[in-house]
């Protein structure tokens, strides 16, 4: 491919909580403040180091002035700050902005965090009117249980998929989640006899194919080239490529399977990357549902239209097989700590790269491709992360 592309920032620190199915009596500004405080210890820096900040738009104790109220409590006094709402491509997406304000000189080194509690028997509630209330919610498909399994259905009417070729990416991301002791279900594996024979939620789904909600943070502290030379506390890990749509919001206003918005970011930041998916020693793809994965598999140019099943069927995605694939457990065995769940695909390409995954560490990784997705496949990003070369 002519040589991997050069970039300008790597990420050194992450920080990531341990997911818990509940909280009781904590803040989303708490948790928030307890992963970034890990991230800036993980890079070695001082607190005074960070001069940029991205954050998620949902912080409970806040429903505006986000940055202001987050750089308060963590008593920063950012020179870029912003807010990130993509969904579950949110962290990804914040990695690339990231580095676009260092290489705009706005700032040095930035972190990145994502945050949330989750209260047994609270839920928050949209009463905003748009167009997935118009068209999606009056005809039952009023949360993403049931659009997500609208695409399920999709892809099995349109190519023939069978519900064995979903049950068998549950089972492997429970399968690595066993290497994994942080994982909401570590000691929980799950056949492909079990993902069927567990409660179907909304038909065509099952209960093990659907994330499960916990709460938990995470972030990551990303910086110029410029203070690699001073040194850090972990090897570096640079973002070679990126790249970003959003079609959508509505499942009723979805464009085919085969042109999700992921199938254009991901083709983007290859290129930017001077690779090609076969360079990948690391797949983290999002996965809140197994059509997700499904669909990305495809997206990726890893096998044709419709034959994501049989791909699986061939191949071994453990950290020691020959497609590694959500090495962690993925969301759907590590669990989905809302809009950090995303960020916790970085966190263990970061760990992969930095050759620092105890137990799991895929041999000599170099290369990671790394997916968000938000809504329903409605905002797609995709990073390329590297090692030292």
């Amino acid at each position: 491919m002519g040589g991997r592309a050069k970039s300008s920032a790597a990420i050194i620190g992450i920080g990531e909580l341990k997911p818990s199915r509940y909280t009781e009596g904590k803040t989303t500004l708490g948790m928030i403040a307890e992963s970034v405080c890990l991230a800036v210890q993980d890079a070695g820096l001082e607190k005074e180091a960070i001069d940029g900040l991205l954050v998620g738009p949902q912080v409970g104790e806040t429903p505006q002035h986000v940055p202001a109220t987050v750089s308060e409590y963590l008593g920063l006094e950012p020179k870029m700050s912003n807010v990130v709402d993509l969904g579950g491509a949110t962290g990804p997406g914040m990695l690339w902005r990231a580095q676009a304000a260092i290489d705009a000189g706005m700032c040095e080194t930035v972190v990145c965090v994502l945050g949330n509690i989750n209260e047994k028997g609270k839920a928050l509630r949209s009463p905003n009117r748009n167009p997935i209330r118009e068209f999606d919610v009056p005809f039952g498909a009023s949360g993403a249980n049931t659009s997500y399994a609208l695409l399920k259905r999709r892809h099995m009417e349109q190519y023939g998929s069978k519900q064995e070729d979903f049950a068998l990416l549950a089972h492997w991301a429970r399968k690595n989640a066993q290497l994994n002791p942080d994982a909401i279900f570590y000691g929980q594996p799950a056949s492909v006899e079990d993902v069927m024979a567990s409660p179907v939620i909304v038909d065509p789904l099952h209960l093990f194919e659907i994330v499960m909600p916990v709460a938990g943070g995470a972030a990551v502290v990303i910086t110029s080239n410029k203070r690699l030379i001073h040194g850090c506390g972990h090897a570096p890990v640079y973002l070679l490529g990126a790249g970003e749509k959003v079609t959508h919001r509505a499942v009723s206003q979805a464009p085919d399977l085969e042109h999700a918005p992921l199938s254009y970011a991901i083709p983007h930041a290859l290129a930017q990357a001077r690779v090609g998916i076969n360079d990948m020693d690391l797949l983290s793809l999002y996965d809140c549902y197994t059509s997700v994965v499904a669909t990305t598999i495809e997206n990726a140019g890893l096998c044709a239209p419709g034959q994501f099943g049989k791909w699986v069927s061939e191949h071994t995605l453990g950290h020691d097989g020959d497609w590694p694939l959500n090495t962690h457990g993925g969301q759907l065995g590590f669990g989905q700590a809302d809009l950090a769940g995303g960020m916790s695909h970085v966190i263990e390409a970061v760990r992969q790269l930095r050759l620092e995954a105890h137990g799991r560490q895929i041999k000599d990784a170099q290369y990671a491709l790394v997916t968000g997705n938000g809504a329903t496949l409605s905002e797609a990003t995709a990073l390329v992360l590297g090692g030292e070369a």
